[in-house]
């Protein structure tokens, strides 16, 4: 038989058989056809391929074969060291942090797909739950602060200060002032607390009748967990924990006229207080500055706000001159401050009923509001940055 170096020096699909034939396992035989040999049953070899053992078992080889999970060695993972009798033949294995690197590469598109499929699973298979007022938690959370969240962080650019203040957990009272012509103060109050305080409040507001008659405004007013702004509901949501918002100045704060921009109007006759005394919630006094900004209100068209049914219908210098554009609001910088709690536990529930107490508290809120405008208005730079 032909020396294995010569056939294959020599080439060819019968020399190749030959050298093939020459390192056949003990007991395997050639076929006839070339194809490979015929070897006889015996133990199962390895994923990755393996030899004979001395002891008569099958021991994978150091470096396993294409398809197997240790195919591609990891990076800096410690070769097999001659000698080491525990670990010379072991295939190294990525480990668990491999796994979360592969994770967190993953594309961020790709995560924010797997999200909203994940949201429209739920909602086709309503797995998602609305509380007694209609508030849908997962339907605020994925759909509608995302809508208006693009104008807290870049639009706006708003600077939430002070958001320590507001309790981690419990109920509590939020009080500010109300401005813009447009009610987006309280939505980015919202945005606020839910993206930027330690524990992720909702704020729950309280919003006048008009907003619940508003075709879709209201429906989605509920999803978004606001009620009415009345007593009953203001108790309710603070004795089960919840964080709510109220702006006492009402239509008469955003609907001011611009020269008036700043100075807090009438805060009625103290509900939000009562509602506090009663359920023994501290009451937070809020400042928004920038809000004035937006639709500097010059006019007000009155007979055709009655026509259709709205508080006031105002001209600004863009509206309606010219069209839908002058709906656009104008990029001012906003900041929103919370105060010091003011703290009511140590009153008695019957307090309420108290009308002194309730207007001094009333009065002491609408101080600490009008102060912090002044303080931050003399800090701002400029209206727009």
């Amino acid at each position: 038989m032909a020396r294995p170096g010569a056939a294959l020096a020599r080439g060819g699909r019968s020399d190749r058989r030959a050298v093939r034939a020459a390192h056949l396992r003990p007991g395997a035989r050639p076929r006839p056809d070339g194809r490979a040999p015929q070897v006889p049953p015996g133990p199962l070899l390895g994923r990755g391929g393996g030899r004979p053992c001395p002891r008569g078992r099958d021991q994978p080889l150091d470096r396993p074969g294409p398809g197997t999970l240790g195919g591609a060695r990891a990076q800096g993972a410690a070769r097999p060291v001659r000698g080491d009798r525990a670990g010379s033949r072991r295939r190294p294995w990525p480990g668990c942090s491999a796994l979360r690197s592969t994770v967190s590469d993953t594309p961020e598109w790709e995560r924010r797909a797997a999200r909203g499929l994940a949201f429209l699973r739920r909602r086709i298979t309503g797995e998602y739950e609305v509380d007694e007022f209609g508030f849908d938690e997962d339907l605020t959370h994925h759909v509608l602060l995302n809508l208006v969240r693009p104008l807290y962080e870049r639009y706006f650019r708003v600077e939430a200060r002070g958001l320590e203040r507001v309790p981690a957990e419990g109920g509590a009272l939020i009080v500010a002032n109300h401005s813009g012509t447009l009610p987006l103060d309280a939505l980015m109050t919202q945005v606020a607390l839910w993206d930027h305080h330690p524990a992720g409040r909702h704020l729950r507001m309280l919003a006048a009748d008009v907003v619940f008659t508003m075709p879709y405004v209201g429906e989605y007013a509920r999803k978004a967990g606001h009620t009415l702004a009345c007593n009953p509901d203001a108790q309710q949501l603070l004795a089960q924990g919840e964080v709510v918002g109220v702006w006492p100045e009402g239509f008469k704060g955003i609907g001011k006229p611009f020269a008036e921009r700043y100075r807090l109007q009438r805060f009625g006759r103290g509900g939000f207080v009562s509602a506090a005394l009663r359920t023994g919630t501290p009451i937070i006094p809020t400042a928004i500055v920038g809000a004035e900004e937006i639709y500097p209100k010059i006019g007000d068209l009155k007979p055709l706000a009655r026509l259709l049914n709205l508080p006031y219908f105002p001209l600004t210098p863009t509206f309606p001159w010219f069209g839908p554009l002058g709906l656009v609001p104008l990029p001012s910088k906003w900041y929103i401050v919370f105060g010091e709690p003011i703290d009511t536990s140590g009153y008695d529930p019957a307090a309420a009923e108290d009308p002194m107490l309730v207007f001094n508290l009333t009065d002491q809120v609408r101080e600490t509001i009008q102060d912090t405008l002044y303080r931050v208005l003399l800090q701002r730079r400029s209206v727009f940055f």
